[in-house]
């Protein structure tokens, strides 16, 4: 009986004591001014990270200018929807914006766990609102931040920041090369520089069945042809022998036309937005004949085509008001 009235009277003081801790926080919270909450804030923050044994480290959707996903959030993305299906309660299902197939991944909030090396470490996939920002028509409305957070023992922080999260982030990157689509790009012609949040490019899905297993090929020729791929591409102008190459690199196919490039500014910003892993396809460049490179000529023969060049850019420009391209390949 002693002991167990002792229990109760402990329990109630804890309470009593939490109680109080609520309603004095609240008051701060309320009465305080904004530096003296957050200058309070940031000791009892590191008072706790004296008895608190875990690190927890955020991978944020977007970065600060938020024009473009963070490369680390959509490599951690992927890794954990290849790895979540197995452990998770509550995921969702959605075709991927470059993947033909149904991808799985967290719901907001829920929880995984994950092991490296026989260290354990937990993922949830969470949110936080900003409040909104401005006055009356100008006001930025209400955004939603989405962000992974893992958080693991403190004893194992080398392991996890120099091994894990690499790991994590190159794997996530592979999961995503297999399942991606692959695209096939083609310049428009007289198409506009658009403005910064557009593209040069236009695309449709790359699907083309020329694989080097069905392309009649002699075995032995075969076998070198795609070794020599994977070491280091090679350009060709076979239209089956570029699909059989992109499908076996996993990559997009760009088709340049360059009668529809308006000059060299126009040329480098159309390949400054093509990917890293991708074949460019130049289209029937020996037909092009007002972008080869000028050869050395007499002086009369260089003004003679030079008054003839005048008369036809001054006759095209009359008739349909544009500029013939200025591209020059030398």
């Amino acid at each position: 009986m002693v002991v167990g009235s002792t229990v109760t009277e402990m329990w109630t003081r804890m309470g009593s004591t939490i109680a109080s801790f609520m309603f004095v926080w609240a008051i701060v919270g309320q009465y305080c001014p904004y530096e003296l909450r957050r200058y309070i804030e940031k000791y009892s923050h590191r008072m706790m990270g004296y008895f608190y044994p875990y690190i927890k480290i955020s991978i944020h959707e977007f970065g600060g200018d938020r024009l473009k996903r963070s490369e680390a959030y959509v490599a951690v993305e992927a890794y954990l929807s290849a790895n979540s299906s197995k452990s998770a309660k509550r995921l969702k299902a959605e075709m991927g914006k470059d993947s033909s197939n149904l991808v799985l991944s967290m719901e907001e909030y829920e929880k995984v766990t994950d092991e490296f090396n026989g260290v354990k470490v937990w993922w949830v996939a969470s949110k936080v609102m900003s409040p909104a920002r401005g006055m009356s028509y100008y006001a930025i409305p209400e955004q939603e931040k989405r962000y992974y957070m893992v958080t693991f023992h403190k004893k194992h922080r080398e392991i996890i920041t120099g091994e894990y999260l690499e790991h994590v982030v190159k794997e996530g990157k592979e999961i995503r090369v297999r399942n991606r689509q692959r695209k096939l790009y083609t310049n428009s012609p007289g198409y506009k520089w658009p403005s910064y949040k557009q593209t040069m490019w236009s695309h449709i899905v790359f699907e083309h069945p020329a694989t080097f297993e069905t392309m009649a090929l002699e075995p032995e020729l075969k076998k070198e042809i795609m070794e020599d791929l994977v070491t280091f591409s090679q350009r060709t102008g076979k239209s089956t022998m570029i699909a059989a190459m992109a499908n076996l690199l996993n990559y997009d196919v760009y088709d340049l036309e360059l009668t529809a490039v308006k000059d060299n500014t126009e040329l480098r910003k159309l390949l400054i937005e093509t990917t890293s892993k991708s074949i460019i396809v130049i289209e029937d460049i020996d037909c092009s004949l007002d972008l080869t490179g000028q050869r050395k000529k007499t002086k009369a023969g260089m003004e003679l085509e030079l008054d003839e060049k005048e008369k036809m850019k001054e006759a095209k420009e009359d008739s349909n008001g544009s500029s013939s391209s200025k591209v020059t390949l030398n």
